[in-house]
C-alpha cells in the first residue's frame, strides 16, 4: 500500500474516533486491518492529546467505548507498544507537540520506511 493510502486509513480511525463520524463497529473494522503500532500510537495521541482538553470527555469516552465494544483493541495496542518506533518516539517528542496531520504523517512515513 502507498503511504498516502496509509495515511488516508489512519486519518479516518483518529478523526472517526476524534468527532464522532464513527461508531465502534466501523473503527473496529478500520483497527483491526491497521498495523498494532499504529493503533497504539493513535489511540495514545487521542487520550493525551485530550487529557487536558474540555471534549476530552466525548473523545476519552469514545476511546473507552471501542476498547468496550472490542476487547481486542486493547490487544492489539500492547502489541504495538512494544515496537521500536515507539521508544524512539516517546524519547525525541511529545505527543502533544502534534496536530492530527501531522502526526500521522510522521508516524506513517516511519513505519513504512
Amino acid at each position: 500500500m502507498s503511504f498516502e493510502h496509509e495515511k488516508r486509513e489512519a486519518m479516518r480511525i483518529l478523526k472517526g474516533i476524534e468527532n464522532a463520524t464513527s461508531t465502534p463497529l466501523q473503527s473496529w473494522t478500520l483497527i483491526e486491518d491497521a498495523d498494532p503500532t499504529l493503533v497504539y500510537f493513535i489511540i495514545t495521541w487521542l487520550r493525551d492529546r485530550y487529557s487536558h482538553d474540555r471534549a476530552a470527555e466525548g473523545v476519552l469516552g469514545r476511546v473507552i467505548e471501542l476498547v468496550n465494544y472490542r476487547a481486542e483493541v486493547g490487544k492489539i495496542m500492547k502489541e504495538g507498544q512494544e515496537d521500536s518506533i515507539v521508544d524512539w518516539f516517546e524519547d525525541a517528542y511529545q505527543y502533544r507537540d502534534f496536530n492530527a496531520e501531522d502526526f500521522i504523517d510522521l508516524i506513517v512515513e516511519k513505519l513504512e520506511g
